[in-house]
C-alpha cells in the first residue's frame, strides 16, 4: 500500500514535450484556420475533429502542467515549483489561444449545414459535442470579442475575488481553545471551533468570526458589486435572458431541469425545519445560534485509521461492483493517493483528472475520524468515474457540473450506511445526525443559496449598486426560509461574505441535484442490485449526452419535479429513522 503520490507516469522529457505541443498546434492551426470546407462538408468537419481530438488528448493538459500542480498541492511553500506552473500555465494558454478559432467557427456552422452534419452517420461519436456548439453559438462573440472577455475576466472578476481571499486569510485573532488557552487562529480554523461542543468556545470564535468580517466589509461590498456588474456585462453581451442560463448552458441542462429542482427543494423545506428542531432539542436549547447550525451532535469514538479504512472502502465498494474495487485497489497500490497531512500540503481532500491518457490522482489529509472514512469513499466515487469514462473521446471526456457529484456522494452514502451497521445505538445516533447534517448542507442549503443569488442578482440590475447590510436582508431571509424557528438567523448580517461559491454565479445548485440523483439511484440499487450496470453506464457516458438524454435512456425524466421528491424522500426516511432512534434512546 502506498500513501503518498508516485509521479514517474508523468516525468517525460518536459521541454521535448513543449516542443511537440507548440509544433502540433501550430500544424493544426496552419492547416485548419483559413479553410471553410471543414464548415461546408460533414466527412471533412470529421477529419477536423479528429485531428482536433487528438490534440487535445495529447496536450490540453501537459504530463508537465500536471506534474508541476500536483507538485504545488504537495507543497504550497515551495516558490521554485509555483513558478514553474506558472510558467507552463501561460505556455499552455498561448497554445489555446491559437486553436481558440477551432471552436467558434465549428458552433457558428450555418443553420442548414447544422441538419446536415447531425445526421451524418460519420459525425455520431462527436455529435453531442456538435449539439452543445450550435446550442452555445448564439451566445458567443468574434474571436477578437472572445480573447477581450476573457482577459478581462481577471481584472473584473478574479483579481476582486483574490482580493477577498487574501483580506480574509491574511487575519488571526487570539480565540478561546478547547484546552481553555488562547490562541492566534485564521477565520478557517474559527469556523471549526465553532463545532465545539464548550459554549463559551464556541461563542468566542463566533466573536472573532464576525470581526474579521465586519472589518473587511466595506472591502468585501465593493467587491461583490464589481462582479456582480461584470455578470451583468457579460450576460448583456451575450443576450442571455435570465442571470442563470449561462451557468445552465455550460452544464449541459435545460433550465426547465433546474428550475424542477430548486421548485421541489423549496416546497420541502420542512424537512430541514424538522432536521433543525430535532438537533435543538437533543442539544436541549431552544434555539439555535446561525453559528451554531454545524455544531456536532454526541461522540464518535472509533479510530478510524487509513489501513482499516481503505479495507472498509474496498470491501463495500467490491460489494456494489467488482470492477469498482478493482479501480479502487489501484490507486491504493500504484500512488495514485496521497493520504496524510503533511505542513505544506493543500487542505481537504480532491480527485483530479487531465486527460484522458494520465492518471487519475487524489489527495487527502486522513486523520482518523468519521469524516475521513467517508472522504475517502467520496474521492474515489470521482475516481471511479474518471476512469470509466476513459472509453469515450476527448471531446466527450468530462462530467457536466450538473452530475459531478453523482459518483461521489453514490459511494459515500454506501459506506456510510456499512459504518452505522456496526456501530452501536449511541453512536449509530451520532453518525445519522452528522449525515443529515452533511445531506441537508448540501440539498437544502445550497437551494436556499441559489434562491438568494436569483434575488441578488435580480436586485443587482434595478438598483446598479448594493450596500452589504441589503445584502445581508437578502441573506438572512434566503436562510430562515430553510432552517425554520428552529435556528436563529437574525445577526448573520455578513455571513454571505465569506461564501467563495457567490463568487461562481448559480454553481451551488449542482451539489443539491448530484446528492438527490445519487439518492435516488442508491434506492433503486437497494431494490434490485442488478441496477448498479446502469449506474456503470450513467458513470462511464461522460459528456456524450446530455443528462437529460441519459436519464431518459434510464426511464427517468428529471423535468418532473416527481423524480427530484423520490431523492427528497430518501433524505425524510433518514430523518424519520433518526428520530425514532432519538426516542428509543430516550434523548427527545
Amino acid at each position: 500500500m502506498k500513501t503518498e503520490w508516485d509521479l514517474k507516469d508523468l516525468e517525460v522529457n518536459f521541454n521535448e514535450e513543449r516542443k511537440n505541443y507548440q509544433s502540433e498546434t501550430e500544424k493544426f492551426a496552419s492547416k485548419w484556420k483559413n479553410r471553410k470546407d471543414y464548415l461546408e462538408k460533414p466527412e471533412i468537419l470529421k477529419e477536423a475533429l479528429e485531428e482536433y481530438e487528438k490534440l487535445l488528448t495529447d496536450y490540453q493538459e501537459t504530463n508537465e502542467e500536471a506534474y508541476y500542480w500536483l507538485k504545488e498541492k504537495k507543497d504550497s511553500g515551495d516558490t521554485d515549483v509555483t513558478s514553474k506552473f506558472r510558467g507552463v500555465e501561460k505556455f499552455s494558454q498561448k497554445m489555446n489561444d491559437e486553436i481558440r478559432f477551432f471552436g467558434l467557427k465549428v458552433a457558428k456552422i450555418s443553420k442548414k449545414n447544422q441538419t446536415k452534419f447531425l445526421g451524418y452517420p460519420g459525425l455520431n461519436e462527436y455529435k453531442h459535442y456538435l449539439e452543445g456548439s450550435f446550442n452555445e453559438a448564439k451566445y458567443l462573440l468574434s474571436e477578437k470579442e472572445e480573447k477581450i472577455i476573457d482577459l478581462k475576466s481577471r481584472s473584473a472578476h478574479s483579481a476582486w475575488e483574490d482580493m477577498t481571499d487574501k483580506l480574509l486569510l491574511s487575519e488571526e485573532r487570539k480565540t478561546l481553545l478547547e484546552d481553555g488557552s488562547y490562541g492566534k487562529k485564521t477565520y478557517p480554523d474559527l469556523l471549526n471551533l465553532m463545532k465545539s461542543k464548550n459554549k463559551k468556545v464556541r461563542e468566542n470564535a463566533k466573536m472573532n468570526f464576525e470581526y474579521i468580517l465586519d472589518r473587511h466589509g466595506i472591502s468585501v461590498e465593493a467587491e461583490i458589486n464589481a462582479i456582480l456588474r461584470n455578470k451583468e456585462i457579460d450576460d448583456e453581451l451575450r443576450g442571455f435572458k435570465r442571470p442563470d442560463s449561462e451557468r445552465h448552458l455550460d452544464d449541459d441542462l435545460e433550465s426547465e431541469v433546474v428550475d424542477a429542482l430548486i421548485k421541489s427543494v423549496t416546497k420541502r423545506f420542512e424537512i430541514s425545519h424538522k432536521y433543525y428542531e430535532l438537533k435543538s432539542k437533543l442539544l436541549g436549547v431552544p434555539k439555535l445560534d446561525y453559528s451554531e447550525r454545524a455544531m456536532n451532535y454526541g461522540e464518535i469514538k472509533s479510530d478510524y485509521n487509513y489501513e482499516n479504512s481503505v479495507k472498509l472502502v474496498k470491501k463495500v465498494l467490491g460489494n456494489l461492483d467488482s470492477e469498482f474495487g478493482e479501480i479502487f485497489s489501484n490507486f491504493v497500490e500504484t500512488g495514485k493517493i496521497d493520504a496524510f497531512p503533511k505542513k505544506g500540503k493543500d487542505g481537504g481532500a480532491f480527485c483530479v483528472h487531465f486527460t484522458k491518457n494520465k492518471p487519475v490522482y487524489i489527495l487527502l489529509n486522513h486523520a482518523g475520524s468519521l469524516d475521513d472514512v467517508t472522504t475517502i469513499a467520496h474521492e474515489t466515487g470521482h475516481g471511479i468515474n474518471n476512469e470509466l469514462m476513459k472509453k469515450q473521446n476527448s471531446l466527450n471526456f468530462g462530467t457536466p457540473l450538473s452530475t459531478a457529484e453523482v459518483a461521489s456522494t453514490f459511494m459515500e452514502d454506501f459506506v456510510l450506511e456499512e459504518l452505522t451497521k456496526e456501530a452501536r445505538d449511541e453512536e449509530k445516533l451520532a453518525i445519522l445526525m452528522e449525515k443529515l447534517d452533511r445531506d441537508i448542507s448540501t440539498i437544502q442549503r445550497q437551494v436556499a443559496f441559489y434562491n438568494f443569488e436569483k434575488e441578488l442578482h435580480k436586485t443587482f440590475r434595478e438598483k446598479s449598486y448594493l450596500s452589504k447590510e441589503e445584502i445581508g436582508e437578502l441573506f438572512k431571509s434566503n436562510l430562515s426560509k430553510y432552517m425554520g424557528s428552529s435556528v436563529d438567523c437574525s445577526k448573520a448580517d455578513n455571513w454571505w461574505m465569506y461564501v467563495g461559491h457567490f463568487r461562481r454565479p448559480f454553481y451551488v445548485y449542482s451539489y443539491a441535484s448530484g446528492l438527490l440523483i445519487s439518492k435516488t439511484m442508491q434506492e433503486k440499487v437497494k431494490e434490485n442490485p442488478e441496477f448498479v450496470g446502469k449506474v456503470k453506464d450513467f458513470l462511464s457516458s461522460g459528456e456524450s449526452k446530455s443528462p437529460k438524454k441519459l436519464f431518459l435512456d434510464m426511464g427517468i425524466d428529471i423535468t418532473k419535479e416527481d423524480f427530484w421528491n423520490k431523492g427528497l424522500d430518501g433524505l425524510e426516511k433518514i430523518l424519520v429513522q433518526t428520530e425514532a432512534l432519538a426516542k428509543k434512546l430516550g434523548k427527545i
